[in-house]
């Protein structure tokens, strides 16, 4: 079986022409790190498996092991050096527009770097996008998940870059931000979580560190 990691990208070809060369340049683009993400079947401590597209993960556990929780944030810590996740939904005028902002610790930058779309939710006519990636702010110019370094310019938009390409997203007002943070979480079946994970020489995936993105007791927000 393969393991699935989240490097799925669809090429933003017209979000990329529309940044001018200069401020593609100044974007730090990361490189994409291993990882596993979706339900938490179970969590022994020692290992953990979890349902993707794909099947049920084996992942083994390293320590030390580092979790992490979110935090409530605003608009203001998304810099030119953040690496952030970003949720959007497409807009009748074919514009993406963000619906969540999530901005990523250092030693999380390059997780699931790229932009593909998510499963939409029960009754939902649109479908949401994760693009991971760094990110530039220019002035204001669909639902998807962008993660990324952010680079700002003025106005409420953000262009994500991933390796193979760029996101344009219009960020409205109130939008929600948070912060993932080193943090103790208590993770139980159901959970949604994200895994950075490591490749052993014998096939076998171990973890140091698991991003807690949703829990089933409450929405994964912390105070």
């Amino acid at each position: 079986m393969k393991h699935p990691v989240l490097r799925l990208a669809f090429i933003g070809l017209l979000a990329a022409q529309a940044v001018p060369p200069a401020a593609r340049a100044q974007v730090k683009v990361v490189p994409p790190i291993s990882g596993v993400k979706g339900k938490l079947q179970s969590y022994t401590g020692r290992s953990l498996e979890i349902l993707t597209t794909s099947g049920v993960v084996r992942v083994n556990v390293r320590q030390p092991l580092k979790t992490y929780k979110q935090v409530r944030s605003d608009l203001s810590h998304v810099t030119s050096t953040s690496f952030v996740g970003v949720a959007s939904v497409r807009e009748a005028d074919g514009r993406e527009l963000a619906t969540q902002i999530k901005i990523f610790p250092p030693e999380l930058r390059g997780a699931g770097e790229g932009s593909h779309m998510m499963d939409a939710a029960r009754g939902a006519m649109t479908h949401s996008r994760m693009t991971n990636g760094s990110v530039y702010r220019p002035a204001p110019p669909h639902s998807r998940m962008t993660n990324g370094t952010v680079q700002k310019g003025n106005g409420t938009t953000l262009v994500v870059h991933y390796q193979n390409g760029a996101e344009t997203i219009v960020v409205p007002p109130n939008v929600p931000v948070t912060e993932v943070v080193p943090g103790s979480v208590n993770l139980a079946p159901g959970d949604t979580v994200y895994a950075a994970t490591m490749k052993l020489p014998n096939g076998t995936l171990s973890t140091n560190k698991i991003f807690l993105i949703a829990g089933v007791r409450s929405n994964g927000m912390m105070r």
